[in-house]
């Protein structure tokens, strides 16, 4: 008899832990980077940016309102350029199932207008908020897995599409971008970047609205 209690007990914990309905199962919460070095030498966190972008909104304005964040993080990424100089680049990235989302932010003493130079052909520039902005088109990495243990490959993906937007109004030099692209490569939706970028925007640290 205690053997079966226990098989029995043992069946209830498993049907407990296998009901994870879509429902009852919430969207992901932002993850960062245990180093919180190199924040404290930049105006915003990785972490900042990611709980701005993982709104609950986010799946409406991209015009996929069913689904919800898979996974959320923020980090800081830190350069060393050739003249010794460090640079510190905020980042967030959340996916759904159609898309991936990512927000940066640079304090750089480069203004978007002078940006638009080095972004290559097919670059608009456009205004955001009564901010200057650049549209314009990146391409991600396509990296396969073989069956049979070997190396894997890596090449080309599908399109994204990169808003930079100045902070200010002044277009001073720092700079926020909001990137999108689709897990199936096809052509995101420039709507719904613009959607993103209008709602998130304002939340940020550093961000100074227009008068």
């Amino acid at each position: 008899m205690a053997t079966v209690g226990v098989l029995l007990g043992g069946m209830w914990l498993l049907a407990d832990l296998l009901d994870t309905t879509p429902e009852s199962v919430g969207p992901a919460v932002c993850s960062s980077s245990d180093d919180a070095s190199p924040a404290a030498r930049a105006k915003v966190s990785g972490a900042q940016l990611c709980t701005a972008l993982n709104r609950a909104d986010l799946p409406k304005l991209l015009g996929t309102p069913t689904e919800q964040a898979v996974t959320a993080s923020g980090s800081e990424n830190e350069s060393t350029w050739f003249d010794g100089t460090k640079t510190v680049t905020p980042e967030a990235s959340v996916d759904l199932d159609t898309y991936t989302v990512e927000l940066s932010a640079s304090d750089q003493d480069l203004p978007v207008a002078e940006s638009v130079d080095y972004l290559g052909t097919g670059v608009e520039t456009r205004t955001v908020l009564g901010h200057k902005a650049a549209l314009y088109s990146g391409r991600t990495i396509s990296i396969s897995f073989r069956l049979d243990g070997g190396d894997a490959q890596s090449g080309p993906g599908g399109v994204a599409r990169r808003l930079l937007v100045a902070t200010d109004p002044k277009d001073s030099g720092g700079t926020f971008e909001l990137v999108i692209y689709r897990q199936d490569s096809q052509i995101p939706d420039d709507a719904a970047l613009f959607r993103v970028a209008e709602k998130v925007l304002p939340t940020l640290p550093g961000w100074k609205p227009a008068a």
